[in-house]
């Protein structure tokens, strides 16, 4: 996603405008220490994803210790989910001038301060900041570098690598649910969250395996650029300029005289370095200063370029008519799924289910067979007499076929049969970027993903509260289902209009053609 030519490791064909030697493939793309980014990525899936998903465990406790309204309370829970994916396209800029190996591991500790903190907990409000905001946030700077350091070093084997990493959800909701419940039954609810905060700490050990994929050839030509003549200089700005022109933002004279000043403080300043031996130490220190703010001010500059222009320059995704009605889709879909985590643990309460449930938890059962769900579905779309959209709406349709049809199980048996059914369902979030790709194509497949993982993150975030504002006002979960099905059925009515959509948009395209 904000991987450049260079990370990539392979020779596209573009350096020779510029006369650097061709690049050969990079031995770890697609194995070698891949694999140990997608090890990683998986980690990050449980120790993340996995643990929002357990969080109904812990809404139970802070209802009863809060004795505050279901809706307020499950308002801590949504925002630790939604932040996590909002934050994504914003979490880019500091991918793009960090790496993805620093923003996770401050990822990581910002997450488990976040869970730390949550322990000294006084009031629900005090969680929406220490919880909410603080572990939310931090999820996220550690959720997209995992994510896209996965497609950076896999091209043959992407589709395999990812379905891999994220079943770390899956692992990671059966796991962390048992325990976190057993903590809780041990320890009490803040004594877990300050250990589970010490967990988080593994957070940053995952960041820390994300090494940057950079070549020994691109290593070696920087240091060469660095050492050879002013000529040699002026082409590698040239072709830094080039680099960011073909992103679609600073393509203009004026910042790039700007990018150019600075390279020559730099300059200047390394060769007063060199000949100002003599000079006292508070001079060079004031340079070695001045030398530091120069290469931030390019770093952020660079950065905020490449940023700018993944996100805000793909603003004509916005009048693609087909990817308008999937986003709509996207607000509605995701809170179906993330309901049940939140509020089962509390129905299955309701209807003196809570011993057999302990044996086996219901949320488990959700975690387990969403891994399957994601493997089986993604076998059969890519069957070559099977299409991907058919697949995906059949599971869609599955999914809010369940989540209407829950309120009416009241044992424990056909509970676990429907919760079983959502988990196998909800596996078309693998077929997700396929779809994406269909809809946008290739070249805007990283910018659209994105923008559909933030609706997503909208919809976790205003979901759960709904469910439980709906239940604090009829006192039954009942209807907090039906409501959301239905809101989920008009997603999928913009889903079943897409074909429609999709070729009335050719049409008005060939018009505007002839008239011009």
């Amino acid at each position: 996603m904000y991987a450049s030519r260079e990370d990539i490791g392979y020779d596209f064909g573009d350096d020779s405008k510029v006369g650097s030697k061709p690049i050969k493939p990079n031995p770890n793309v697609d194995g070698g220490w891949a694999w140990m980014i997608v090890l990683s990525s998986f980690l990050v899936h449980i120790l993340i994803m996995g643990s929002q998903m357990a969080l109904g465990i812990l809404n139970m406790e802070w209802l009863e210790e809060f004795n505050q309204s279901r809706g307020l309370t499950a308002w801590v829970s949504s925002l630790s989910m939604g932040i996590t994916l909002i934050v994504g396209p914003f979490i880019g800029l500091f991918i793009s001038m960090c790496g993805c190996r620093k923003t996770a591991i401050i990822g990581g500790i910002l997450n488990a301060l976040g869970w730390i903190l949550s322990a000294y907990a006084s009031n629900v409000h005090y969680l929406f900041l220490t919880f909410g905001v603080t572990a939310g946030v931090g999820s996220g700077m550690v959720y997209l570098p995992a994510v896209v350091m996965v497609g950076q070093y896999f091209q043959k084997r992407r589709a395999l690598a990812q379905g891999l990493s994220t079943t770390g959800t899956g692992f990671g909701a059966f796991l962390m649910t048992a325990l976190l419940k057993y903590l809780c039954t041990e320890f009490g609810w803040r004594n877990a969250m300050f250990i589970q905060g010490a967990i988080s700490l593994n957070l940053c050990v995952c960041g820390a395996l994300m090494r940057p994929l950079f070549p020994k050839d691109v290593v070696s030509e920087k240091h060469v650029v660095r050492s050879n003549s002013e000529d040699n200089q002026a082409k590698a700005l040239s072709h830094s300029a080039e680099t960011i022109k073909s992103n679609g933002v600073l393509s203009e004279e004026p910042e790039k005289k700007e990018e150019a000043t600075n390279e020559e403080v730099l300059d200047s300043v390394q060769h007063i370095e060199i000949g100002g031996k003599s000079r006292s130490g508070k001079s060079m220190y004031g340079l070695r200063i001045l030398k530091t703010v120069s290469q931030l001010t390019v770093t952020v500059r660079k950065g905020f370029a490449i940023w700018y222009s993944s996100y805000f320059g793909a603003a004509s995704l916005f009048t693609n008519r087909v990817f308008v009605a999937f986003i709509i889709w996207a607000l509605f879909a995701y809170s179906s799924f993330v309901i049940p985590f939140i509020h089962l643990p509390e129905i299955v309460k309701q209807y003196n289910l809570s011993s057999q449930n302990n044996i086996f938890p219901l949320t488990s059962i959700i975690a387990i067979v969403h891994i399957f769900g994601k493997v089986i579905l993604g076998i059969i779309s890519d069957l070559p007499c099977i299409s991907t959209w058919n697949v995906f709406l059949m599971a869609n349709f599955t999914l809010v076929t369940c989540i209407l049809t829950l309120p009416l199980m009241q044992t424990y048996i056909t509970l676990a049969v429907v919760c079983a059914l959502i988990g196998f369902s909800s596996g078309y979030f693998s077929l997700m970027p396929v779809v994406t790709e269909d809809l946008v194509g290739t070249k805007h497949l990283a910018n659209a993903y994105g923008i559909i993982i933030c609706a997503n993150g909208i919809s976790a975030l205003l979901g759960p509260p709904f469910a439980g504002w709906i239940y604090d006002m009829t006192h039954k979960y009942d209807f907090s289902f039906y409501i959301s099905g239905l809101l989920y059925m008009v997603g999928i009515i913009f889903l079943l209009i897409q074909p429609c959509i999709q070729k009335k948009q050719p049409r008005e395209k060939s018009t505007e053609e002839a008239q011009v």
